[in-house]
């Protein structure tokens, strides 16, 4: 007799066999692509080639087509970037640490959160080339052997680290990703009708014939990636925060920046993938795989993380206040009241408040509601970066010097371009690939369904939690 909790609402709902579970992920993926799908395609090119078209010309003309100033040299560019690498935070916390604490509430959103991440992260660098200017010497970056003398990267600057940090974050989280999809590659590599179909799932399947030998092999890289990709988590978003706090500059120059950094960084990750699994769930009718349970669950993460962001904000002030420094302590108080005292605001709105209000479980398992609070989250996110970057550089010792920044139509147009980039991707993952673990689903659907799949007499079918497997009469079978 399986044991499930009495107190818990199940994570499979729809009484699901093993061959439902199959049935229903591997749907959109073999079928053709529908009407919707295909509009919001459409979309995401539009989109994509009008960023596209600002790129190049901010790549033409260079960066003066921004709206930086010689007091303001870092604005939306770095902005962007830091926040797309907090939005990518998210898929490996769900694929690696929960994994590692074996929470079974994470396999029906590990899949679309690990894409999610890898799609962020190429956000993320685009900014990284997008204000080098002279994108086609990137490699630069990288400590490569050369012939140009002095040329070398200086290992004292955050900013390379940024590009190890990146990189590194880059490959393990796409090696986790797939090999993740292997088994579920092979599934469909199975069922396929059609030749082509056949020979691209089957090269990507890498020869899985499932295996007791090959599940162990399976479960054991899973676990040893979880191990590498958890340092990741803290690591990554530290990295980006020294770009800020090893520097002398009042309002970036304090050691609060990484801890702070990393839960804002979960706290707008797991708002975006709220916003795309919810629209999943509906379109291609996973509400049986994503249930109000996962909603819920996410929606705790997201009040606990915001809660400490909210800290983090109240002891900055405080430590302003007790430095003893005057340019530190203007450097906040301009924050909440001087030009930008807006966008300050808005933040602060988005990203303390907003987030309490999941404290009632009314909210916190409404699915409308969930949406909204998640999209105000990530715009609350965003201004949160804007703040600490612009507020801190337009005014500072010297008031001859005091300059406000405006974003140019460049501006806007190169974050829209990364917009783009972003949800094309990702329809083309959803449309192409299984977005939901159908292996690791099938491991927890005995002991988190509503209904267990039992067979008897070689015929699978379904009983109800709580009863008894039946007792079988070997001479009758």
């Amino acid at each position: 007799m399986h044991v499930t909790s009495p107190v818990r609402e199940p994570l499979i709902q729809g009484g699901k066999t093993y061959a439902d579970v199959t049935e229903d992920i591997c749907r959109h993926v073999e079928g053709p692509p529908t009407k919707e799908w295909k509009i919001a395609f459409g979309l995401s090119l539009i989109v994509l080639a009008y960023g596209s078209v600002c790129l190049a010309w901010t790549w033409w003309e260079g960066l003066g087509v921004w709206g930086l100033n010689k007091t303001v040299g870092w604005a939306w560019d770095i902005t962007n970037f830091v926040w797309w690498v907090g939005i990518g935070h998210a898929g490996t916390l769900i694929s690696a640490i929960l994994l590692l604490f074996r929470q079974k509430w994470r396999t029906s959103i590990n899949r679309a959160a690990e894409a999610m991440t890898i799609f962020a992260v190429l956000c993320a660098a685009s900014f990284i080339l997008m204000h080098m200017g002279r994108p086609w010497m990137a490699y630069w970056a990288l400590p490569l052997p050369n012939a140009f003398g002095s040329l070398w990267v200086n290992f004292n600057s955050p900013l390379v680290w940024d590009v190890f940090a990146i990189s590194t974050y880059f490959s393990v989280s796409l090696v986790f990703w797939y090999i993740g999809l292997i088994p579920d590659l092979a599934t469909i590599r199975d069922r396929a009708t059609s030749k082509v179909s056949r020979l691209m799932y089957g090269t990507f399947a890498m020869g899985w014939d499932g295996s007791a030998k090959t599940w162990a092999r399976y479960e054991y890289i899973s676990l040893i990636l979880a191990g590498l990709s958890t340092p990741l988590v803290l690591s990554v978003h530290t990295i980006v925060s020294m770009d800020f706090a090893t520097s002398v500059i009042p309002g970036w120059h304090t050691t609060i920046f990484p801890p702070y950094f990393v839960a804002g960084a979960i706290f707008s990750g797991f708002a975006m993938v709220q916003n795309l699994m919810l629209i999943t769930r509906v379109v291609y009718k996973l509400e049986d795989y994503i249930t109000l349970e996962h909603i819920e669950t996410m929606n705790k993460v997201i009040t606990l993380t915001g809660s400490v962001v909210g800290v983090a904000y109240i002891t900055e002030f405080f430590i302003a206040w007790y430095s003893g420094v005057e340019y530190e302590y203007y450097a906040f108080f301009n924050r909440m009241t001087g030009p930008y005292w807006w966008a300050y605001w808005a933040m602060m709105t988005c990203n303390v408040i907003s987030p309490q209000l999941f404290w009632s479980r009314k909210l916190r398992r409404s699915i409308t509601f969930t949406f909204f609070i998640s999209v105000v989250v990530n715009i609350g996110m965003w201004f949160e970066r804007f703040v600490i970057i612009v507020t801190s550089l337009h005014r500072d010792y010297i008031p001859s010097s005091w300059a406000m920044f405006s974003p140019t139509r460049y501006d806007i147009g190169d974050y829209i371009f990364s917009f783009g980039l972003f949800f094309t991707l990702f329809l083309l993952f959803s449309k192409y690939l299984p977005v939901i673990n159908m292996a690791e689903v099938k491991a927890v659907i005995r002991s988190t369904s509503a209904n267990l799949p039992t067979k008897i007499a070689g015929v699978a079918k379904v009983r109800q939690r709580g009863t008894a497997e039946p007792a079988f009469d070997k001479d009758k079978e």
